[in-house]
């Protein structure tokens, strides 16, 4: 049966199949870059087989995708921290929220580490909504450990990360950290350090070790 399908239809059923796998992308910039590429090639699939209806409107939503992917990467969008104090219920609600999640990312990552005192932690806001959380750990070389630096699904586009590691390097400058270290296993996290700037330092029992320096940037700088 499948031996007999022509080109066109396979070209058909490809586009119909990169449709529906968008709809389940739970980060937005994802869904809109799948879903352009599933519009599209419906786009052709209705313009090689006359349909002017099937070619149009999949046209148009490509054009609403490109419109909306423009956005997410010109916009302007409000960035701040805000400091995560002990006892805070909103995080323990947070992190059970998220469990799973954080554990695929972080499957070490210690539920109960911020009551250490040496704990550096903060909710990332974007335009006032709660977008992640990054937590730290002081160390005695004046580095600081990045235990988890976690965003949720709606807002992995790394645009927090490149808030956290480079547009807000002074904030970490002014509490005097001189650079950022980050362990882990896992190759998505890797990936993910790698184009936040970070270097790899070390290997051990299947764990790297990156780092990245933090510039003493004039907080008074504009």
């Amino acid at each position: 049966m499948f031996l007999n399908i022509s080109y066109l239809e396979w070209l058909g059923y490809s586009a119909s199949f990169i449709i529906v796998v968008s709809l389940l992308m739970s980060s937005i910039i994802k869904l809109r870059w799948v879903n352009l590429s599933g519009a599209a090639m419906f786009c052709a699939y209705g313009y090689s087989i006359g349909s002017l209806p099937v070619c149009l409107s999949n046209a148009a939503i490509a054009v609403i995708d490109i419109y909306y992917l423009y956005r997410i990467y010109t916009g302007k969008e409000y960035f701040q921290v805000l400091e995560i104090k002990k006892g805070d219920t909103y995080l323990k609600r947070f992190l059970s929220f998220y469990k799973s999640d954080i554990k695929y990312y972080f499957p070490d990552f210690n539920f109960n580490c911020c009551e250490d005192e040496n704990t550096v932690s903060f909710y990332i806001l974007r335009n006032m909504m709660t977008a992640g959380i990054f937590i730290g750990k002081k160390l005695e070389d004046g580095s600081l450990m990045v235990i988890m630096d976690f965003a949720v699904p709606e807002y992995r586009d790394f645009k927090i990360g490149s808030y956290i590691y480079c547009e807000n390097e002074k904030y970490f400058a002014h509490l005097g950290y001189n650079k950022f270290c980050a362990e882990t296993g896992t190759l998505k996290h890797q990936s993910y350090l790698l184009k936040m700037g970070f270097i790899l330092k070390a290997e051990t029992d299947g764990k790297r070790l990156y780092v990245k320096p933090i510039k003493n940037i004039d907080i008074f700088q504009a």
